[in-house]
Protein backbone atom coordinates (compact mmCIF):
# COMPACT_ATOMS: atom_id res chain seq x y z
CA UNK A 1 0.00 0.00 0.00
CA UNK A 2 0.94 3.61 -1.24
CA UNK A 3 2.43 6.08 1.49
CA UNK A 4 -0.58 8.11 0.10
CA UNK A 5 -3.01 5.76 0.17
CA UNK A 6 -2.60 4.62 4.10
CA UNK A 7 -2.39 8.27 4.67
CA UNK A 8 -6.08 8.62 2.96
CA UNK A 9 -7.27 5.51 5.28
CA UNK A 10 -6.21 7.29 8.73
CA UNK A 11 -9.38 8.21 10.12
CA UNK A 12 -8.81 12.03 10.91
CA UNK A 13 -8.37 12.51 7.17
CA UNK A 14 -11.60 10.80 6.49
CA UNK A 15 -13.67 12.67 8.88
CA UNK A 16 -11.98 16.13 6.98
CA UNK A 17 -12.99 14.57 3.74
CA UNK A 18 -16.28 14.48 4.93
CA UNK A 19 -16.64 18.05 5.98
CA UNK A 20 -16.58 17.24 9.77
CA UNK A 21 -15.30 20.55 11.34
CA UNK A 22 -13.47 20.26 15.01
CA UNK A 23 -13.45 22.42 17.85
CA UNK A 24 -10.41 24.87 17.19
CA UNK A 25 -12.14 25.03 13.54
CA UNK A 26 -15.17 25.91 14.77
CA UNK A 27 -13.48 29.08 17.29
CA UNK A 28 -11.21 30.34 14.96
CA UNK A 29 -13.17 29.90 11.74
CA UNK A 30 -16.74 30.14 12.40
CA UNK A 31 -17.14 31.71 15.74
CA UNK A 32 -13.77 34.31 15.79
CA UNK A 33 -14.89 35.89 12.42
CA UNK A 34 -19.10 35.87 12.88
CA UNK A 35 -19.68 36.60 16.37
CA UNK A 36 -18.65 40.11 17.25
CA UNK A 37 -18.15 39.35 21.13
CA UNK A 38 -20.20 42.79 22.06
CA UNK A 39 -23.60 40.88 21.26
CA UNK A 40 -22.12 38.15 23.39
CA UNK A 41 -24.49 39.60 26.24
CA UNK A 42 -27.75 39.39 24.05
CA UNK A 43 -27.48 35.29 24.18
CA UNK A 44 -25.58 34.69 27.50
CA UNK A 45 -28.19 36.36 29.82
CA UNK A 46 -31.18 34.41 29.03
CA UNK A 47 -33.46 37.42 30.63
CA UNK A 48 -32.11 39.83 27.71
CA UNK A 49 -32.82 37.10 25.52
CA UNK A 50 -36.63 36.96 26.47
CA UNK A 51 -37.19 40.60 26.95
CA UNK A 52 -35.76 40.92 23.03
CA UNK A 53 -37.93 37.90 21.49
CA UNK A 54 -41.12 39.10 23.58
CA UNK A 55 -40.52 42.53 21.78
CA UNK A 56 -40.04 41.31 18.44
CA UNK A 57 -43.58 39.08 19.36
CA UNK A 58 -41.74 35.66 19.11
CA UNK A 59 -43.12 33.41 21.83
CA UNK A 60 -40.92 32.23 24.93
CA UNK A 61 -41.74 30.44 28.37
CA UNK A 62 -43.41 32.75 30.83
CA UNK A 63 -41.54 33.86 33.18
CA UNK A 64 -42.87 33.95 36.46
CA UNK A 65 -40.57 35.78 38.96
CA UNK A 66 -36.84 36.64 38.55
CA UNK A 67 -34.90 36.60 41.91
CA UNK A 68 -31.81 38.90 42.00
CA UNK A 69 -30.90 39.28 45.85
CA UNK A 70 -31.15 36.71 48.91
CA UNK A 71 -34.08 38.24 50.98
CA UNK A 72 -36.15 37.41 47.66
CA UNK A 73 -35.86 33.65 48.04
CA UNK A 74 -37.32 33.67 51.18
CA UNK A 75 -40.85 35.42 49.87
CA UNK A 76 -40.96 33.00 47.19
CA UNK A 77 -42.46 30.27 49.76
CA UNK A 78 -46.13 31.68 49.25
CA UNK A 79 -46.37 32.42 45.76
CA UNK A 80 -44.16 29.65 44.34
CA UNK A 81 -47.04 27.50 45.85
CA UNK A 82 -49.57 28.91 43.01
CA UNK A 83 -47.24 26.55 40.08
CA UNK A 84 -48.01 23.15 39.83
CA UNK A 85 -44.89 22.97 37.45
CA UNK A 86 -41.72 25.16 36.88
CA UNK A 87 -38.36 25.63 36.13
CA UNK A 88 -35.07 27.07 37.93
CA UNK A 89 -32.42 28.48 36.33
CA UNK A 90 -29.79 30.81 36.21
CA UNK A 91 -29.65 33.66 34.15
CA UNK A 92 -26.52 33.25 32.68
CA UNK A 93 -25.88 29.73 33.28
CA UNK A 94 -24.58 27.28 30.25
CA UNK A 95 -24.94 23.64 29.04
CA UNK A 96 -27.94 22.95 31.74
CA UNK A 97 -25.82 23.62 34.78
CA UNK A 98 -27.98 24.81 37.86
CA UNK A 99 -31.77 24.12 35.87
CA UNK A 100 -34.37 22.61 38.10
CA UNK A 101 -37.15 21.06 36.80
CA UNK A 102 -39.92 20.72 38.77
CA UNK A 103 -42.62 18.31 37.42
CA UNK A 104 -45.58 18.27 40.67
CA UNK A 105 -46.02 18.50 44.26
CA UNK A 106 -46.39 15.83 46.98
CA UNK A 107 -47.55 17.78 50.24
CA UNK A 108 -44.55 20.53 50.63
CA UNK A 109 -42.04 18.52 48.84
CA UNK A 110 -40.97 19.55 45.09
CA UNK A 111 -41.47 16.53 42.52
CA UNK A 112 -38.17 16.73 39.92
CA UNK A 113 -38.68 15.79 36.84
CA UNK A 114 -36.12 12.64 37.67
CA UNK A 115 -38.82 12.07 40.32
CA UNK A 116 -36.46 13.41 42.90
CA UNK A 117 -37.72 15.42 46.03
CA UNK A 118 -37.02 18.72 46.74
CA UNK A 119 -38.12 20.66 50.23
CA UNK A 120 -38.12 24.33 49.60
CA UNK A 121 -35.23 24.61 51.81
CA UNK A 122 -33.71 22.57 49.05
CA UNK A 123 -34.61 25.03 46.54
CA UNK A 124 -34.13 27.86 48.39
CA UNK A 125 -30.37 26.71 48.65
CA UNK A 126 -29.92 26.22 44.99
CA UNK A 127 -31.28 29.42 44.44
CA UNK A 128 -28.54 30.93 46.42
CA UNK A 129 -26.21 29.08 45.03
CA UNK A 130 -27.30 30.68 41.79
CA UNK A 131 -27.01 34.07 43.24
CA UNK A 132 -23.65 33.13 44.39
CA UNK A 133 -22.48 32.33 40.42
CA UNK A 134 -22.17 29.34 41.42
CA UNK A 135 -23.25 27.95 37.41
CA UNK A 136 -22.70 31.45 35.86
CA UNK A 137 -20.11 32.42 33.25
CA UNK A 138 -16.82 33.22 34.40
CA UNK A 139 -18.71 33.02 38.69
CA UNK A 140 -20.04 36.01 38.50
CA UNK A 141 -22.75 37.08 40.60
CA UNK A 142 -26.26 36.21 38.67
CA UNK A 143 -29.94 36.11 38.99
CA UNK A 144 -32.26 33.34 39.07
CA UNK A 145 -35.27 32.81 37.24
CA UNK A 146 -38.12 30.96 37.72
CA UNK A 147 -40.46 30.14 34.46
CA UNK A 148 -43.18 28.00 32.84
CA UNK A 149 -42.46 24.58 32.72
CA UNK A 150 -43.17 23.01 29.14
CA UNK A 151 -46.03 20.42 28.39
CA UNK A 152 -44.07 18.57 25.76
CA UNK A 153 -45.87 17.43 22.96
CA UNK A 154 -47.06 13.94 23.28
CA UNK A 155 -45.90 12.99 19.87
CA UNK A 156 -42.38 12.69 21.55
CA UNK A 157 -43.49 10.26 25.10
CA UNK A 158 -42.03 7.37 23.53
CA UNK A 159 -38.79 8.49 23.23
CA UNK A 160 -38.37 11.19 26.01
CA UNK A 161 -37.46 10.58 29.52
CA UNK A 162 -39.70 12.28 31.60
CA UNK A 163 -38.11 16.24 30.50
CA UNK A 164 -38.71 18.44 27.69
CA UNK A 165 -36.88 17.42 24.08
CA UNK A 166 -36.19 20.53 22.16
CA UNK A 167 -34.68 21.35 18.61
CA UNK A 168 -31.67 23.00 18.01
CA UNK A 169 -31.00 24.33 14.77
CA UNK A 170 -27.82 25.58 13.98
CA UNK A 171 -28.13 29.07 12.28
CA UNK A 172 -25.41 29.92 10.08
CA UNK A 173 -24.97 34.41 8.88
CA UNK A 174 -29.36 34.28 9.16
CA UNK A 175 -29.23 30.73 7.36
CA UNK A 176 -30.61 27.48 9.06
CA UNK A 177 -27.92 24.54 7.81
CA UNK A 178 -28.28 22.22 10.42
CA UNK A 179 -30.82 20.93 13.02
CA UNK A 180 -31.34 17.94 15.71
CA UNK A 181 -33.77 16.54 18.51
CA UNK A 182 -32.68 16.81 21.91
CA UNK A 183 -34.33 13.96 24.05
CA UNK A 184 -33.72 14.11 28.11
CA UNK A 185 -33.23 10.47 29.91
CA UNK A 186 -33.10 9.37 33.53
CA UNK A 187 -29.42 10.08 33.29
CA UNK A 188 -29.79 14.29 32.36
CA UNK A 189 -32.26 14.49 34.84
CA UNK A 190 -34.86 15.50 32.07
CA UNK A 191 -32.55 18.25 31.19
CA UNK A 192 -32.05 18.21 27.47
CA UNK A 193 -28.43 19.10 27.23
CA UNK A 194 -26.10 16.49 25.64
CA UNK A 195 -23.15 17.21 27.98
CA UNK A 196 -25.73 16.39 30.76
CA UNK A 197 -26.47 12.82 29.21
CA UNK A 198 -29.35 13.67 26.92
CA UNK A 199 -29.54 11.59 23.31
CA UNK A 200 -29.35 14.30 19.92
CA UNK A 201 -31.01 12.60 17.03
CA UNK A 202 -30.49 14.43 13.60
CA UNK A 203 -33.35 15.89 11.98
CA UNK A 204 -34.43 16.07 7.83
CA UNK A 205 -34.09 19.43 7.30
CA UNK A 206 -36.65 19.25 4.13
CA UNK A 207 -38.85 16.89 5.98
CA UNK A 208 -38.52 17.45 9.91
CA UNK A 209 -38.05 13.19 10.83
CA UNK A 210 -35.74 12.17 12.90
CA UNK A 211 -32.45 10.23 11.49
CA UNK A 212 -29.69 8.89 13.46
CA UNK A 213 -29.16 9.38 17.29
CA UNK A 214 -26.03 10.33 19.34
CA UNK A 215 -24.96 9.57 23.37
CA UNK A 216 -21.97 10.66 24.44
CA UNK A 217 -20.91 10.68 21.48
CA UNK A 218 -21.45 7.31 20.19
CA UNK A 219 -24.23 6.70 17.65
CA UNK A 220 -27.23 4.61 19.28
CA UNK A 221 -30.65 3.59 17.67
CA UNK A 222 -32.99 3.44 20.76
CA UNK A 223 -33.50 5.49 23.85
CA UNK A 224 -31.39 4.36 26.75
CA UNK A 225 -34.65 4.78 28.96
CA UNK A 226 -37.94 3.96 26.96
CA UNK A 227 -36.02 1.45 24.30
CA UNK A 228 -37.92 2.89 21.45
CA UNK A 229 -36.43 2.92 17.80
CA UNK A 230 -34.94 7.05 17.51
CA UNK A 231 -35.67 6.83 14.19
CA UNK A 232 -38.67 8.33 11.71
CA UNK A 233 -40.44 10.44 14.21
CA UNK A 234 -41.62 13.69 12.38
CA UNK A 235 -41.45 17.31 14.55
CA UNK A 236 -44.55 18.71 14.63
CA UNK A 237 -44.84 22.09 12.64
CA UNK A 238 -41.34 21.73 11.75
CA UNK A 239 -41.74 24.85 9.06
CA UNK A 240 -42.88 27.08 11.88
CA UNK A 241 -39.76 25.67 13.87
CA UNK A 242 -37.33 26.86 11.39
CA UNK A 243 -38.86 29.92 10.57
CA UNK A 244 -38.36 31.00 14.22
CA UNK A 245 -34.68 29.53 14.01
CA UNK A 246 -34.10 31.66 11.28
CA UNK A 247 -35.72 35.09 12.98
CA UNK A 248 -33.50 34.42 15.92
CA UNK A 249 -30.98 36.03 13.42
CA UNK A 250 -32.42 38.99 13.79
CA UNK A 251 -32.62 39.74 17.59
CA UNK A 252 -28.66 38.64 18.37
CA UNK A 253 -27.38 38.87 14.83
CA UNK A 254 -24.48 36.71 15.68
CA UNK A 255 -22.96 34.23 13.00
CA UNK A 256 -22.80 30.90 14.57
CA UNK A 257 -26.04 30.65 16.16
CA UNK A 258 -28.03 28.11 17.93
CA UNK A 259 -31.71 28.64 18.62
CA UNK A 260 -33.20 25.71 20.62
CA UNK A 261 -36.91 25.80 20.17
CA UNK A 262 -39.45 23.69 22.43
CA UNK A 263 -42.78 22.10 21.07
CA UNK A 264 -45.73 22.84 23.92
CA UNK A 265 -48.65 20.70 23.53
CA UNK A 266 -51.04 23.78 24.23
CA UNK A 267 -48.82 27.18 23.02
CA UNK A 268 -46.98 25.42 20.16
CA UNK A 269 -42.98 26.17 19.30
CA UNK A 270 -41.49 27.96 21.50
CA UNK A 271 -38.07 29.55 21.65
CA UNK A 272 -36.35 28.69 25.11
CA UNK A 273 -32.95 30.06 24.46
CA UNK A 274 -30.37 31.01 21.59
CA UNK A 275 -26.48 30.08 22.04
CA UNK A 276 -23.27 31.74 20.75
CA UNK A 277 -20.94 28.44 21.10
CA UNK A 278 -23.57 25.51 19.77
CA UNK A 279 -21.78 22.04 19.76
CA UNK A 280 -20.56 20.19 17.39
CA UNK A 281 -22.50 16.68 18.05
CA UNK A 282 -25.30 18.02 15.71
CA UNK A 283 -22.64 16.69 12.79
CA UNK A 284 -22.65 12.93 14.55
CA UNK A 285 -26.28 13.22 14.75
CA UNK A 286 -26.97 14.02 11.27
CA UNK A 287 -24.26 12.26 9.25
CA UNK A 288 -22.39 14.66 7.60
CA UNK A 289 -19.94 17.22 8.63
CA UNK A 290 -21.28 21.04 8.51
CA UNK A 291 -18.16 22.10 6.47
CA UNK A 292 -19.40 21.84 2.88
CA UNK A 293 -22.98 24.64 3.57
CA UNK A 294 -21.00 26.90 5.70
CA UNK A 295 -18.08 26.91 3.00
CA UNK A 296 -20.91 27.67 0.36
CA UNK A 297 -22.74 31.08 2.52
CA UNK A 298 -19.22 32.16 2.73
CA UNK A 299 -18.73 31.92 -0.60
CA UNK A 300 -21.81 34.08 -1.37
CA UNK A 301 -20.71 36.63 0.76
CA UNK A 302 -16.76 36.78 -0.32
CA UNK A 303 -18.00 36.93 -4.13
CA UNK A 304 -19.88 39.89 -3.22
CA UNK A 305 -23.28 38.31 -3.41
CA UNK A 306 -26.26 39.21 -0.91
CA UNK A 307 -27.59 36.69 1.11
CA UNK A 308 -31.49 36.84 1.40
CA UNK A 309 -32.26 39.27 4.52
CA UNK A 310 -36.07 37.92 5.03
CA UNK A 311 -36.22 35.14 7.08
CA UNK A 312 -38.31 32.91 5.13
CA UNK A 313 -36.10 33.56 1.62
CA UNK A 314 -33.02 32.49 4.06
CA UNK A 315 -34.90 29.08 5.41
CA UNK A 316 -35.41 28.64 1.66
CA UNK A 317 -31.89 28.75 0.71
CA UNK A 318 -30.56 26.81 4.00
CA UNK A 319 -33.12 23.61 2.30
CA UNK A 320 -31.86 24.65 -1.03
CA UNK A 321 -28.24 23.84 -0.33
CA UNK A 322 -29.37 21.14 1.59
CA UNK A 323 -30.91 19.28 -1.29
CA UNK A 324 -28.41 20.06 -3.73
CA UNK A 325 -25.45 18.58 -1.21
CA UNK A 326 -27.83 15.64 -0.74
CA UNK A 327 -28.06 15.28 -4.83
CA UNK A 328 -24.62 15.19 -4.85
CA UNK A 329 -23.76 12.30 -2.32
CA UNK A 330 -26.29 10.26 -4.09
CA UNK A 331 -24.97 10.49 -7.84
CA UNK A 332 -21.53 10.40 -6.39
CA UNK A 333 -22.03 6.89 -4.39
CA UNK A 334 -25.69 6.33 -4.15
CA UNK A 335 -24.76 2.91 -2.13
CA UNK A 336 -22.32 4.13 0.03
CA UNK A 337 -22.30 6.13 3.39
CA UNK A 338 -20.80 9.56 3.93
CA UNK A 339 -17.91 7.37 5.67
CA UNK A 340 -17.41 5.48 3.11
CA UNK A 341 -17.44 8.20 0.05
CA UNK A 342 -17.49 11.84 1.87
CA UNK A 343 -17.76 14.61 0.06
CA UNK A 344 -14.69 16.85 0.00
CA UNK A 345 -14.44 19.78 1.73
CA UNK A 346 -13.09 20.84 -1.91
CA UNK A 347 -16.31 20.68 -3.75
CA UNK A 348 -17.18 23.43 -6.01
CA UNK A 349 -19.68 26.36 -5.03
CA UNK A 350 -23.23 25.32 -6.64
CA UNK A 351 -23.06 26.50 -10.18
CA UNK A 352 -26.54 24.69 -12.06
CA UNK A 353 -30.38 24.43 -11.05
CA UNK A 354 -33.35 26.27 -10.99
CA UNK A 355 -32.59 29.02 -8.31
CA UNK A 356 -28.73 29.40 -9.13
CA UNK A 357 -29.90 32.95 -8.67
CA UNK A 358 -30.72 32.88 -5.25
CA UNK A 359 -26.83 31.20 -4.84
CA UNK A 360 -24.96 33.29 -7.54
CA UNK A 361 -22.90 36.42 -6.20
CA UNK A 362 -24.09 39.70 -7.78
CA UNK A 363 -21.48 41.25 -9.21
CA UNK A 364 -23.58 44.64 -8.74
CA UNK A 365 -23.74 43.73 -5.09
CA UNK A 366 -22.31 46.15 -2.39
CA UNK A 367 -19.07 44.38 -0.10
CA UNK A 368 -21.08 45.34 2.81
CA UNK A 369 -24.44 43.00 2.48
CA UNK A 370 -23.22 40.56 4.34
CA UNK A 371 -22.98 42.48 7.32
CA UNK A 372 -24.61 41.16 10.47
CA UNK A 373 -28.18 43.62 11.05
CA UNK A 374 -27.92 45.80 13.59
CA UNK A 375 -29.30 44.04 17.03
CA UNK A 376 -32.79 44.26 18.07
CA UNK A 377 -33.14 47.98 20.24
CA UNK A 378 -34.05 47.66 23.86
CA UNK A 379 -35.84 50.27 26.80
CA UNK A 380 -32.57 51.51 28.39
CA UNK A 381 -34.14 49.51 31.68
CA UNK A 382 -33.24 46.43 30.24
CA UNK A 383 -29.74 46.72 29.58
CA UNK A 384 -29.24 48.43 33.19
CA UNK A 385 -27.72 44.90 34.59
CA UNK A 386 -23.82 44.65 34.11
CA UNK A 387 -23.01 42.74 31.63
CA UNK A 388 -20.70 39.58 32.42
CA UNK A 389 -18.24 39.58 29.47
CA UNK A 390 -18.33 35.12 28.38
CA UNK A 391 -15.21 33.58 28.04
CA UNK A 392 -12.45 34.07 24.97
CA UNK A 393 -13.20 31.20 22.42
CA UNK A 394 -10.21 29.27 22.17
CA UNK A 395 -7.86 31.00 19.68
CA UNK A 396 -7.11 29.03 16.51
CA UNK A 397 -3.90 31.68 15.32
CA UNK A 398 -1.35 30.16 17.26
CA UNK A 399 -1.62 26.58 15.71
CA UNK A 400 -2.41 25.04 12.90
CA UNK A 401 -6.40 23.87 13.05
CA UNK A 402 -6.49 20.19 13.42
CA UNK A 403 -9.59 17.67 12.87
CA UNK A 404 -11.03 16.08 15.88
CA UNK A 405 -10.16 12.39 17.04
CA UNK A 406 -12.04 9.62 15.37
CA UNK A 407 -15.29 8.73 16.83
CA UNK A 408 -15.84 11.66 19.43
CA UNK A 409 -16.48 15.24 19.15
CA UNK A 410 -17.08 17.08 22.14
CA UNK A 411 -20.37 18.81 22.74
CA UNK A 412 -20.01 22.30 23.50
CA UNK A 413 -22.49 23.74 25.76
Amino acid sequence: MSTQSRWSRLPWVRLREAGIIGMNERNGRYIALNNPRRLYPLVDDKLLTKALALKANIAVPALYHEVSIEHEIGELKDTLHEHESFVVKPAKGSGGDGIVVIVGRQGDQFIRASGARMSFSDLAHHMSNILSGAFSLGGLPDRAMIEYCVKFDPVFAAISFQGVPDIRTLVYRGIPVAAMLRLPTRASDGKANLHQGAVGVGVDLHTGRTMNGVMNSMPVSHHPDTLHFLKDFQVPQWEQVLLLAAQCYELAPLGYLGVDVVMDRELGPLVLELNARPGLAIQLANGRGLRPELEKINAICNGGGELPKNAQQRVALGLSLRERRQNAETDAAPSKTIAENPIQASEPVLSTGPSEAALTPSASASSSVCAEPEPASLDPELTTEPTIPAPKPASSESAPVAPPPAGKIDEAP
